[in-house]
């Protein structure tokens, strides 16, 4: 699971009774940093959680030395893609000669996996993990995130283990057992085996589930994640614990005191717009919608999302162009979001408190007429040097149609991106 979405915040008492209405239909990606679930893998056996012996591989020829090389005589090809639900896209095969594991390979690798949390475009497959198969007799969830509302770290755990946990938020919550974590007194083994008779697990069971929670939470405070998430977590017929699956997401803001990590990345997976974005100190993040927002200020990009969809409008991202944000770097926003396809305006919300507002409205003329802007843009500037600006953009010559305030923004632009008249 790439994204934890409002409904599994809501069933573990994550998100607050009234989530703002960009909560609503999209999933609002946090920053962090993924890593495939080999690379997971490799640092939950540092920590000692047991996994299943595997191999990554890049090539079919890879991927037949791996199972040889692993030995047993059945074995799981698994596409190494940042994200969820792969085996019901055909990303998890099982494989009980060499010969398949060889044809799954080839058939996964070079190709793009599109699953429920990718979308129809999917996500290229360069990579797949070859692992020994296991015998499973039950499945459970177990992960570990923040809990914004109270501030705490959740161990969240369900015995609908191998399902997607939105499904089972959505049908089954009272499924869902969670606990919160005490940051001075860490999380406590009472704790973890309050969880493990929740789950029904017995005798030498609950030591095990004990001693890979308390692992888990080891990894989650060392290494800076924000997600990690064990999918299922296996209960075996000779009734061992086995992590079968693993995602492991890093706080991006942190990831600098990691370089191991960090090394780690693959831009493969990630949205081109957001890496571009990234390379230009912009904020941004793409969304389903065909009305582009240019922002100064993560708050006021929300509130500006949120008016925009009240007033029958869909945000196409999330952009914000910082406190310090330059002409030039203006430039770069609308050359970003304008290499969207599906935009029908822009929306430039900026309130001027550090940065000046003639400032930015010299980007906003100088963007409009160097990229070429074809789509109708609105500009709301309020604060410092706001009238000045103003001026700049009545003087420019250019369609630019102007907001009073932010509500009046948002009609405009909704009304445009429909084709209606502002």
């Amino acid at each position: 699971m790439s994204v934890i979405k409002r409904d599994l915040l809501a069933a573990a008492g994550l998100f607050g009774e009234n989530p703002p209405l960009y909560a609503f239909g999209q999933d609002f990606k946090s920053s962090k940093m993924n890593l495939h679930e080999y690379q997971a893998k490799a640092l939950f056996r540092k920590y000692g959680i047991p996994v299943p012996a595997g191999r990554p591989a890049s090539t079919p020829e890879e991927a037949v030395a791996a199972a040889e090389a692993l030995g047993g005589a059945v074995w799981v090809v698994k596409a190494q893609v940042h994200a969820g639900g792969r085996g019901k896209a055909g990303g998890v095969k099982l494989a009980g000669d060499l010969e398949t594991v060889r044809s799954a390979a080839a058939g996964m690798l070079g190709t793009r996996l599109a699953t429920r949390q990718t979308g129809p475009e999917g996500l290229p497959i360069e990579k797949v993990y070859v692992e020994c198969g296991s015998q499973i007799a039950r499945e459970i969830y177990l992960s570990l995130t923040l809990n914004r509302e109270k501030g705490r770290i959740a161990l969240i755990a369900s015995s609908a283990g191998g399902m997607e946990i939105e499904e089972v938020a959505e049908k089954t919550p009272e499924q869902i057992l969670t606990t919160t974590v005490h940051p001075a007194a860490g999380l406590q083994p009472f704790q973890a085996r309050q969880l493990a008779f929740g789950l029904g697990l017995a005798g030498e069971q609950i030591k095990q589930f004990q001693h890979i929670a308390l692992a888990l939470y080891r990894v989650y405070q060392d290494l800076d994640a924000s997600l990690l998430e064990i999918n299922p977590l296996i209960v075996t017929r000779s009734g061992a614990l086995l992590a079968l699956d693993a995602k492991f997401n890093i706080d991006a803001n942190a990831v600098f005191r990691h370089p191991d990590l960090a090394a780690l990345r693959d831009p493969s997976q990630e949205d081109p717009m957001e890496r571009r974005a990234s390379e230009h100190e912009l904020n941004y993040v793409s969304l389903e919608g065909d009305i582009a927002c240019m922002v100064n200020g993560a708050g006021l990009a929300m509130a500006t999302m949120d008016l925009i969809k009240l007033h029958g409008g869909q945000p196409a991202n999330f952009l914000d162009v910082g406190g310090g944000a330059t002409s030039e770097r203006v430039t770069h926003a609308f050359q970003l979001v304008l290499s969207n396809p599906k935009v029908r305006a822009i929306l430039v919300n900026i309130f001027g408190g550090i940065v000046r507002c003639d400032m930015i409205a010299d980007g906003v003329v100088n963007a409009v007429k160097n990229v070429g802007v074809k789509v109708p843009v609105v500009v709301r500037l309020e604060g410092t040097n706001a009238e000045k600006a103003r001026e700049v953009l009545s003087g420019s010559g250019l369609t630019i149609t102007p907001a009073t305030d932010l509500t009046d923004a948002a009609r405009k632009v909704v009304a445009l991106a429909a084709g209606r008249a502002a």
